[in-house]
Parts: C-alpha cells; structure tokens; sequence
C-alpha cells in the first residue's frame, strides 16, 4: 500500500507541538485540537473499510483495497508554521551547535527557514503586503517576555505590621483586658476598652500596611519602565526603534558598542564584534563574535566592541535569559544611607521611650499595690486580700497597656515610613521631570551633590546637528557646492568616504515620495543627510560598487573611524578616514584641492588647517575630517588593519549643535545652589570653551589658563599637582572615559559629593565612582545605563538640575518630619511620666495615645513627606556628608513647641478641673482634645524650616489640606461619638473653643521662634566638648 499520508515532519512537529508560553486554558485547546483533527483525518482514511456500502461489491463479496485507494493531505502549511522547530532553534544556540547550524544551510539557511528577508528584515512597516507577520511569529514562537515571580501581596505587610513585638504586648493586654472585662461587667458592656484597643491597633496596622502596598507596587512600575529597552530593528527595509518586548523570532537586529543582545540568535554581518557573556558565563574576558567559528549571540549579553546585524531565533522563556530572569525578583528592601541614619535615631528614641515607659510601669504598680490610687467612687483599687483577683488583674492589665502605648508613641516608627512615601513620591513625580530613578539612595544623595561633571553634546546642546559648514583644501565653500566649482573624483570620494565609513543608514521609502529617514548617530545622521541633499549621494549604489574587507570601528581614544575596501570595479583597495579634525590631520602628508590636484601637506599648510579648525570650533560647530589613501595589495591579507599613516585630507566639515533652551539658567541654578558644574567633552578645545561660555559654565572674563584642560594634559599631570587644580577647572576637551575618571577621583578625595553623567560603555567606570551616576536615556547605551544610578530620560541638563532640586526636597521633607514627630514625642513622654509619678495615673489612655500615633506616624507622613520642592531650596549651599540630620534650627523649633504643650497640658492636668469647672473625665478629654489639636496646627509650623510665613504654597498641596482636614474630622468624631471607644466625654462648644485658641497660639509662637539666631556648629559637638 502507497504512503497514506503526504506531510512533513517539521509539520508535524509543528502542529503537535504547542508553544511553551502559551497558557494553561490554551494549552488544553490546542491538545484537543490535534486530536480532534487526527481522529478525523484516520476516519477518512479508513472510511472505505467501515462503511459497508463503500466495501461490498455487487455480489456481496469483501472489496480488496486498491493500491492507488484514497488518502488524506493534511495541509500544514498554514500562516503560521515554518520549516524550523522551535526545539531545534533554541538548542542551537544554547548549544553553539556548528554542526546543528551547518545542517540547516547555515545562518543563511536559518534565515530562510524563518521566512526572513536579510537585507529587509521582517515585513511589519507602514503599506505592508504582510502586516500580520509579526503577529504570526508571536503565535508561532512566543513573545519575548518571562513570567514575573509574584509580586508582594497586600496580607504579607499586614503580617509584617503584626510582628512588631510592641504591637503584640499591645494584642495580648486588649485580649486580657477584654476578657477581665466581660467577666466582670458582661459582654454588653465589658467590651469596650480591650475592643477599642483591638480596633486601634487594627486601624495602626491597616494605614501603614495600605501604604507600604501602594509603595510596592509603585517600585514594581518603576521597575518594568526601567527594563523597557529600545531596540534597532529592520522591518520591510526601515531602521526602527521597537520595544525590546516587541522582539520577535526572524526579527534582524541592529547591535552596536554598549547594546544588550535583546534575544539568542545568529550573527548575519558586521565588524569587529566583542561580547561581554560575564552575565551569563561569569567570564569576564570578551567573546568574539564572527560568522565562521562562533556566530552565536546569547540575550542578556552586551555588545563591548564593534557592530553587527543579528537574526533573532529564540525569544522569551526560550531563552536562558528569560529563564533566569523569571525566577528573579527584584528587591525593594534596599536601605538607603538616610534611612540607615533614620533607623539608628529610631532606635535612640525608641531606648529613651523603653525607659520612661518602665518608669511609669513601675511607679503605677508600687502606688496601686501601696493603695495610693482610687477608682471612680474614690475607694482605694488595692485593698490586700479583700480585693479579687479579677479587679488586681484587671487594674495591672491597664497599668500594662498604658505603659506599652507610651512605648508605641515614643518608638518613632513613622520615621523609616516618611522615608518610603517622600522617595516613592519623589521618585512617582521624577518620572514626569524625565528623571528614572533606578538607585533609591541617588534620590537623597543628589542634594548633597557639591559638583556636577557634565557631558556636552546631548546633555547641553540639543543633539540635532547640521553639517553648516565644508571646507575643502584651503577654501571654505558652500554647503551645497555646485559641481562646477568641486572636482568629480574628489566629490566621488567624500561621497566613499561618507557611505562606507559608517553605522548609520539611509531609508526611502518605494510606494511614496516621502523624504528620506536617516538614522545612526546625531553625528552620522548630520554627515549622511548633508551628502544625500547636498552632495546628491546614492548610498545603495556605492556601498554595492565595493567590498568592505576591514573596519576600524570609532572608539572614544582615536576619536575616528576607518574602513579598508575593495572597490569592484578596477579591484584597488582604499583607506577611508573619518573623524575628530586635529587627529585626522595628524595622519595626513597631502591634501586635494578643490580642483583635484594632489598638494604637500607641510608644516606651514597645517597651520593653515589649524587656523581653518579653530575658526569653526570658535563658532561652536565641532569639526570632522574625512581623509583616504590608496593600498597597495598585499598577498596575507588576514591580519591587515586600514592604513593610518600618509593619507590624504579629502575635506573638513563643521557640525552645528545648538545649546539646549533653558540650559543656561540650570547651570546658573545649580551655580547659585552652591555647586560647581563641570563639562568634561571629547570635543576640541575650543569649541568646548565656546559650548561652555554659552552655557555660562565659563565667563566670558574668567582666566582659561586654570579654568580649561584637555584631558591629555590632565592625565599627565603628578597627582598633587592633579589634586591641585581639580576645583578650579571648569572644562575639560578631547577628554577620555578614564580622564572623567581620574576627576570624579580627585574630586571625592577633595571631599565632595559628585554626579556625573555619561552615555557611553566607557563611561560606565565613571558613572559607578560617583557618589550619583547619571545616565542618558536616549543616546545613552545600555552598559551605562546599568551602571548609573539615575537615567535623564530626555538627556538634558535642565532635568540635572530638577533631579538635584528633588534631591535636597527628599532630605528637606525628612527633616520637616522629624520636628514634626519628635515633638510629639518628647511632649507625649515629658506629660506621661510626670502625671503617672505625681498623680499615679497618664491622662491619655492607650486608645487615644494609638490616635496621636496613627496622626503623626501614617497622616503625619502622608502630610510633609510629599511637598513638592521649590526653588527657594537651590538658595541654600548643599547638605554635607556628616552634617546631623537634626540642625540646630530644628532643635530650636521642636523644643520651644514641645516645652508650651507640656506647659499647657500640665497646667490642664493639675489645675484643668478648677479652671474649666469640669469632672475628672470632661478634664481628661480637654487634655486629649488640646493636644491632638497642637499637633495638628503644629503640622503647619513643620512645613517650613526656617521661614517665618509657613503658609507659603500651601494651598499647592492639596494632600496636606486634605490630612488636616480627615484629622479634625476624625477627631471631632473621637470626642463627639465615640465615648466608650475611645474613653472621652463630649464638649460644649466653649471647651472646644478654648481647645483650638490654645493650640493655634502654637502658630504666633512658633513666628516668634524663628527670630532666635542659632549658631551653625551643631549643639551636639559642643556637649562632645565638655565631655573632653
């Protein structure tokens, strides 16, 4: 019998085999699918057999089957399957299997395997035959994503809160307390007080949990937009920009010097390719990468040389990078330097709460086991053996209770809390000011940045160059040259030298007449848009007309690039140079003419030429040669390297990039804020001090003997004489990644705080020595942004600035809540141990001092830790390393506000009862009442430090508005409603209006405060001093 069925096995495996990443629900109905279709395609097929009609003869006889009988062809050539497995394209690279890939034709044959056009990639453009390609390969091969290990839940915080030991000696006194009192007074009434407390403690735990979850989740946003990467991809012949999501397998990726490979796959072409696999290996040595021996490129590696065209084969989960990054999870429990600080001056006040706290246990016990204390009718609680055993439990439950919630009060636990919301707030917002945090502690060390080293093009300019200038031998001419004025062959070989010699390209679209894109660097994008419109150049048909057989690939030392080609015409090979002006000349003995003739270039043409390089650096424009030469052919030509010496200056060309908008009034702010700003560039000396005197990071008076550098220089310079003349310099050209190093050294060992940015691989040491890296988000490379802490998503240095404005906003904030809280603190302490040692008994009971704790620990926070920064913040020089976190100034205004509450309080304690003509208990509400009113309108006197008008921009801040206004709310409740809960009496509205007038009286006082000077040198050291 023939072969029943006409398939082939890659499309079987195909449609038996269901993508890994497809889910659960989705994986049943592909299985039942398959067997649906199998069982029908055997039906068919033996449909003869079964169905008596179709097998009888006439006389009722068995029909033999027929050789040639009927037969099924399933067609599994639909839209989505390939003649590759998944299987075999994911052990391929894996395995760096040579063998595996010359079985399936090579890279080339992969590459048609895979549908994928080499030159024009995937078809996924505008107009597109095929729109639907990439959304087939995703079907096909899955998306290039990993599932995310699950994230923190709402109930672990809760679960964290409930660990708290103070919050547990809490639970176990309203579980006794409870207990006592519905054995001794009934479950109707006996409830109340061990509830009120359970309810409270609930409500403690509930807020902070809420908001350490609303935190959480905000880094996990943070973190997705961070591993966003863009990719350079060709689709239907276009260089595009895609989401490193949008990957798909068959995709042709662009790779360059910096880049993350974004998926596994295969080198198609390139040069000079060198990946970092440390990521992966634990190799630190680079892999080189080339289409012979090893074309296998792993996702998650970095490109550290050279640049290429890569096939995507694997993608997502298939990857061993996707798998590993799926079991990671990112950690957000990072301890900032300030909230490590913040954590030991918890734990100082915390001791301090521990020990009055026992003082006041002790107390309380000796005077009720001594009689000294009375209940409601004024008989004594403690009576020796007469009193039972449920009232002594029950009044040591209380004295227990009160004891610990002056702890829970004096435990300043809000404090790490301010420190979560202000740099999740502060971070929420940057994202909008094109700052992305990646690095929790570059948010508060940014405001104690004392210098700021800065890149200039991108961050200062605005990145979008023109070539406005070309100068040819000695002549300048016109940017559009007419071609009677430029001899032909020297006009042929610019235009070599522009289209050869470079990572960028040229795209028109056929179907439209639209104007053509370019893409590559700003630098390349300026070159090749001036020769296609200027110099009417066809970039096809020139990089068709030769070979390339070597590339020297533009590095930050040689500061230029080189390409070795064989042109098919003649067979000659040609040297072609492109770069930085000085260093290009520098190789050169000859020069053309505009005519075409062949000149000497001696040291008098080269002063020329000088004079010609200054004069456009002069006018801010940054000058690229392009010089050529003629190579003689050699019989090895395996390690032949592009000719650097004797070569021939074909022309000069100037690039205008213009300062960014706005750029100079940041430097002048960050100037007037007390920190230095210093441009370190590769750019030539003189157009660096033109950039730098527009930008206003030099004076148009200021000595440029001290204040300018190159980098060369710099490097050879002794390391005192280095130290020496580090401040004073302000720019720095033809620098180096490892002169930007060396500064950011010398700077730290002057004991400053340095931000530097970067955007390139080199610059990556840098960035990880400064105390702040700052990378760029668009030109910026993937190793930088690594390395960095803070990513300018907008590369401008006006978002520098804003980033150091938010910087000293965080500490500000920090520090407004730490006034705030500590007096809250020292007042609730001060007033309940001198009411337990005097009278035996604290005047706030453990319901309403968890009140005062939810007020200033959770709403406190929410209030001051989210203002937003002013620019009255950049008037003041920056925070140093070791200055205290609480100055002299905060002293002053917590202790002047802490000392009238406990006056007032007191006062209301001893003598309330005869002023106000109240019970014992009307006066107990009148102290609770009075003081959760002073730290409400205290809460204004926090917003503002120093200044005296503390209602400026507030009616900004809507959040803070909002707080004081739930607070009062809510405490009107607590006093009006909530009589058994919270254990108070009900005022009339003289008692409440004596209540507010005392505390706004906080108001005028703390007015008054501000006028007290204060020395600079902390209080602290001058105790440090007496002691010695």
């Amino acid at each position: 019998m023939t072969t029943a069925f006409v398939t082939d096995l890659e499309k079987i495996q195909t449609l038996l085999s269901a993508p890994k990443n497809l889910s659960k629900p989705n994986t049943k109905w592909h299985s039942a699918f398959v067997t649906i279709y199998c069982y029908r395609t055997l039906l068919s097929h033996f449909k003869s057999i079964l169905l008596p009609s179709s097998t009888t003869t006439e006389n009722n006889k068995p029909k033999m089957l027929s050789p040639s009988s009927s037969y099924t062809v399933i067609d599994l050539n639909t839209d989505h399957s390939f003649t590759v497995s998944q299987t075999t394209l994911t052990n391929l690279v894996k395995g760096k299997n040579v063998e595996t890939l010359q079985t399936l034709g090579g890279v080339h044959g992969v590459a048609s395997a895979l549908r994928t056009d080499i030159q024009n990639g995937v078809k996924g453009g505008d107009g597109d035959d095929d729109p639907d390609d990439v959304l087939r390969r995703r079907d096909a091969f899955g998306s290039n994503t990993y599932p995310k290990p699950p994230t923190t839940g709402f109930f672990h915080f809760v679960i964290e809160g409930f660990k708290d030991p103070t919050i547990l000696i809490l639970l176990v006194c309203a579980a006794l307390s409870l207990g006592f009192g519905i054995k001794e007074k009934g479950i109707k009434e006996g409830w109340y007080e061990g509830g009120s407390i359970f309810v409270a403690v609930f409500l403690v735990i509930a807020v902070s949990s809420i908001s350490n979850f609303r935190q959480s989740r905000q880094f996990d946003k943070l973190s997705q937009v961070s591993n966003n990467i863009q990719v350079d991809v060709v689709r239907s012949g276009r260089r595009k920009n895609v989401s490193i999501y949008d990957i798909v397998v068959g995709d042709v990726v662009w790779l360059k010097i910096g880049d993350q490979v974004p998926a596994d796959g295969l080198f198609l072409e390139g040069h000079s390719l060198q990946v970092d696999e440390s990521s992966m290996t634990g190799e630190s040595d680079h892999v080189e990468i080339n289409g012979d021996k090893n074309p296998f490129l792993l996702s998650g590696t970095k490109v550290a040389d050279g640049f290429a065209k890569m096939l995507v084969t694997s993608v997502g989960t298939n990857t061993t990078w996707g798998q590993m990054m799926g079991t990671i999870s990112r950690d957000n429990n990072e301890e900032t330097p300030l909230q490590e600080r913040l954590n030991k001056l918890t734990s100082a006040i915390g001791k301090v709460g521990l020990a009055v706290a026992f003082l006041v246990l002790v107390v309380m016990l000796v005077r009720y086991f001594t009689g000294n204390t009375t209940d409601e009718n004024g008989n004594e609680e403690f009576n020796g053996s007469s009193t039972k055993f449920n009232d002594i439990m029950n009044g040591v439950v209380d004295i227990v209770s009160a004891a610990v919630t002056i702890v829970v009060v004096a435990i300043p636990e809000g404090l790490p809390l301010a420190v979560t919301l202000t740099l999740a707030y502060s971070m929420k917002k940057m994202m909008a000011d094109m700052a992305m945090v990646r690095k929790l502690s570059a948010c508060e060390t940014m405001g104690s940045a004392t210098t700021i080293c800065t890149d200039k093009t991108g961050t200062l300019t605005l990145n979008q160059m023109k070539v406005t200038k070309f100068s040819l031998g000695e002549e300048l001419m016109e940017q559009k040259p007419h071609a009677s004025s430029v001899h032909s062959d020297v006009l042929q070989l610019i235009k070599e030298g522009v289209a050869l010699n470079t990572t960028g390209s040229v795209y028109k679209s056929k179907s439209t007449n639209l104007e053509y894109e370019f893409s590559g660097s700003p630098t390349e994008k300026a070159i090749l848009s001036w020769a296609v419109l200027d110099l009417n150049m066809n970039m096809e048909e020139l990089t068709q007309s030769s070979t390339i057989l070597h590339v020297e690939a533009f590095n930050s030392k040689k500061k230029m690039s080189g390409v070795l080609i064989r042109k098919k015409a003649n067979n000659k090979i040609h040297a072609h140079w492109k770069g930085a002006a000085e260093m290009v000349l520098r190789l050169c003995s000859k020069y053309h003419d505009a005519s075409g003739n062949i000149k000497t270039l001696d040291n008098d043409k080269k002063l020329v030429f000088e004079q010609i390089i200054k004069g456009m650096a002069a006018s801010s424009l940054r000058c690229i040669a392009f010089a050529h030469t003629e190579v003689a052919e050699e019989g090895d030509r395996g390690n032949q390297k592009v000719k650097e010496e004797g070569l021939t200056l074909l022309g000069l060309v100037g690039i205008k990039d213009p300062c960014r908008p706005g750029v100079k009034k940041a430097v002048q702010d960050c100037q007037n804020a007390g920190v230095s700003v210093k441009m370190i560039t590769g750019d030539n000396v003189f157009t660096a001090k033109a950039i730098a005197t527009e930008c206003g990071i030099l004076r148009p008076d200021q000595d440029a003997t001290e204040a300018v550098i190159e980098g060369e220089v710099f490097r050879n310079l002794s390391d005192e004489e280095r130290l020496k003349r580090a401040e004073k310099i302000c720019v720095m050209a033809r620098s180096s990644p490892f002169d930007k190093l060396l500064m950011v050294q010398c700077l730290k060992q002057k004991g400053h705080v340095v931000a530097v940015t970067g955007d390139g691989t080199n610059d990556a040491p840098a960035l990880k020595e400064a105390d702040i890296g700052l990378s760029m988000g668009i030109q910026g490379t993937e190793v930088a942004k690594e390395s960095s802490d803070i990513v300018i998503l907008d590369d401008n240095f006006a978002s520098v600035a804003t980033v150091l404005k938010w910087g000293r906003c965080v500490y500000n904030n920090i520090q407004k809540f730490i006034q705030f809280q500590l007096t809250v603190n020292v007042a609730a302490l001060a007033i309940n141990f001198v009411a337990a040692v005097s009278a035996g008994e604290v005047p706030l009971t453990a319901v309403q001092l968890l009140w005062v704790n939810l007020i200033m620990d959770t709403l406190g926070a929410l209030a001051l830790a989210t203002e937003k920064p002013t620019m009255e913040l950049l008037d003041k020089p920056p925070v140093g390393r070791t200055e205290p976190l609480i100055t002299n100034i905060m002293w002053r205004n917590l202790l002047a506000q802490a000392l009238y509450q406990i006056t007032i309080l007191l006062t209301l304690q001893f003598k309330g009862e005869a002023i106000f003509g109240v019970s014992p208990e009307v006066n107990d509400t009148l102290i609770f009442n009075t003081f959760v009113l002073c730290q409400v309108f205290n809460e204004f006197n926090a917003r503002k430090l120093e200044k005296k008008n503390v209602f400026q921009g507030i009616h900004k801040n809507k959040l803070f508005i909002g707080i004081i206004g739930i607070t009062i709310v809510l405490q009107v409740l607590m006093v009006e409603f909530l009589k058994k809960f919270a254990d108070t009496e009900r005022l009339n509205w003289v008692q409440w209006g004596a209540c507010v007038i005392i505390a706004v009286i906080s108001w005028p006082l703390g007015w008054v405060v501000k006028f007290i000077p204060m020395p600079e040198r902390p209080l602290l050291s001058f105790l440090n001093m007496k002691k010695q």
